[in-house]
């Protein structure tokens, strides 16, 4: 709790429990009407409530009680809250370092993963469908074959999979560390860190975003600006630099979320910085920068590909506008107003309907809408293309999960609540099932649900109503990080641990 709002609290207690029971008293005393017997049972809540506050205190000062936020608008008080066990992690990666140097016949790679499978946050595209081969969709009751499960770091990154390998960034003490993992056994193969560590009093500590792959490079991005690109074999540095210090960038309040977005030999960064160094371009082979653009306020939110018009564009989010940028040399060719209520930046994803209309969605009462963006008619125009809005209403709001697309209905997580969407017409379908404030990813026409509270669901993507196949759980505690599926696995992690289960079947 930051000591500010702490003091507030404190001092507002003390001046309630000194001022209301005088209060209680004085009303007490004298003729009784209605007004005065409802300001009396309003002062006597307000001592309860008062009372159970100052006890609540007390236990979280000298008890152990501790308040976690899970995503909604209230923090919660628990005894367990969801964080990295630093002790337990060091233990496990000592006995591994143990059975490494033993077991020298032992392939490293005991799976194969091509790089295009699942290079990056939320997959190939950006939009969460995994498409490689098909997953099982009649779990057993006891949930899908664990293949293991260890303690890690914390932090909200997700695994980039490539060659038989996960990459994901972890928070490990004072440190931030990008890590490679075996998929098969979870063996840790290499780390590579820098002193850094974000800390932010709703979300907690640790890095954001996903690392990305590209021709045996791993790229990533710590949430205080350190950006690295390493050898995907020993993760031994190819180039470095710090995105905030070279751009005189601020910090925004979540830290840098934003994952790397690799396309071609370009990789694509948000150091939110002013003088047009909001969005920055990379040579991904040696760090010198192509093009740089922008004046903004970044989101949150990954940049993505587009291509209306046949013109490879890259979309990306900003406060208070939804851009496209020329991805040869990064010139604006249109934005579109996307101003999300209380101030906040854009968290979701995008989500491409086809190939020149984008969906998004806020929560915070915002809602979602839909907008198409064409070549534009007006010659004086300053940009070649032209947002138009098709729809906009407040039948999705997804906070920090990003929703799918499926057969012409979008699916998301309406603050907490599983939502479908009709594409078309932004017509609500069903609103059903409380799955905290996870993630959603799509495969073999069924949505995989990370639930905020560490179980997985498996849902059938239709229409017609709310279809829940399988749950079970699969990680314990808050989970808010994006599963990722290659190799026929599925590969989750929260604040404390990570797990790897067998979702398609073995070839």
């Amino acid at each position: 709790m930051p000591e500010h709002f702490r003091t507030k609290l404190i001092f507002g207690l003390v001046a309630g429990l000194i001022l209301l029971p005088p209060l209680l008293l004085l009303l007490r005393r004298g003729k009784r009407g209605f007004l005065k017997s409802a300001l009396k049972w309003f002062a006597l809540f307000l001592l309860v409530v008062d009372v159970a506050a100052v006890i609540i205190l007390l236990l979280i000062r000298y008890a152990g009680l501790e308040m976690e936020w899970r995503g909604g608008y209230v923090p919660m008080v628990t005894w367990q809250k969801t964080k990295p066990d630093f002790d337990a992690l060091e233990r496990s990666r000592a006995e591994q370092s143990k059975l490494a140097a033993s077991a020298t016949n032992t392939p490293v790679a005991t799976i194969s993963i091509p790089e295009n499978e699942w290079p990056g946050f939320r997959g190939p595209r950006s939009d969460g469908y995994y498409t490689n081969r098909p997953i099982i969709t009649n779990w057993p009751a006891a949930g899908l074959r664990l293949l293991w499960k260890q303690a890690c770091g914390g932090g909200y990154s997700s695994f980039a999979l490539s060659d038989g390998r996960a990459f994901t960034l972890e928070q490990r003490r004072e440190t931030e560390v990008l890590v490679a993992y075996d998929v098969m056994t979870g063996r840790e193969l290499w780390t590579n860190c820098w002193e850094a560590k974000f800390t932010e009093y709703h979300s907690d500590e640790g890095p954001r975003s996903t690392p990305a792959c590209s021709d045996g490079k791993v790229y990533a991005l710590g949430a205080t600006g350190e950006f690295r690109c390493l050898n995907a074999s020993n993760g031994s540095v190819v180039w470095a630099t710090n995105i905030v210090t070279q751009t005189k960038a601020s910090l925004p309040d979540y830290g840098l979320s934003a994952s790397p977005f690799i396309v071609g030999d370009k990789v694509i960064l948000q150091p939110d910085a002013f003088d047009g160094f909001a969005v920055v371009c990379y040579d991904k082979n040696d760090g010198k920068i192509l093009w740089h653009n922008l004046d903004l306020r970044m989101g949150y939110a990954t940049p993505m590909l587009f291509n209306p018009g046949n013109e490879d564009q890259v979309i990306v989010c900003s406060r208070p506008y939804i851009v496209g940028l020329r991805l040869s040399d990064g010139v604006e060719r249109w934005r579109y107003n996307w101003h999300v209520n209380n101030n906040e930046r854009p968290i979701t994803q995008p989500l491409l309907v086809n190939s020149n209309t984008v969906f998004m969605t806020a929560a915070y009462m915002t809602g979602c809408a839909k907008f198409e963006v064409t070549p534009s008619t007006n010659t004086a125009a300053t940009n070649a293309f032209e947002a138009r809005e098709i729809w906009r209403n407040k039948n999705l709001k997804s906070k920090f999960s990003s929703p799918v697309l499926w057969q012409g209905y979008i699916y998301g997580l309406d603050e907490d609540i599983l939502c479908c969407v009709d594409a078309s017409t932004g017509e609500r379908k069903w609103k059903d099932g409380r799955y905290g404030y996870g993630q959603v990813l799509l495969a073999s026409g069924h949505l995989l649900v990370q639930c905020a509270n560490g179980d997985l669901a498996l849902i059938k993507a239709v229409p017609e109503q709310l279809t829940e196949v399988a749950r079970f759980t699969a990680l314990h505690g808050k989970s808010w990080n994006e599963p990722a599926i290659g190799g026929g696995k599925i590969l989750l992690r929260n604040n404390a641990e990570m797990a790897c289960y067998e979702i398609s079947a073995t070839k």
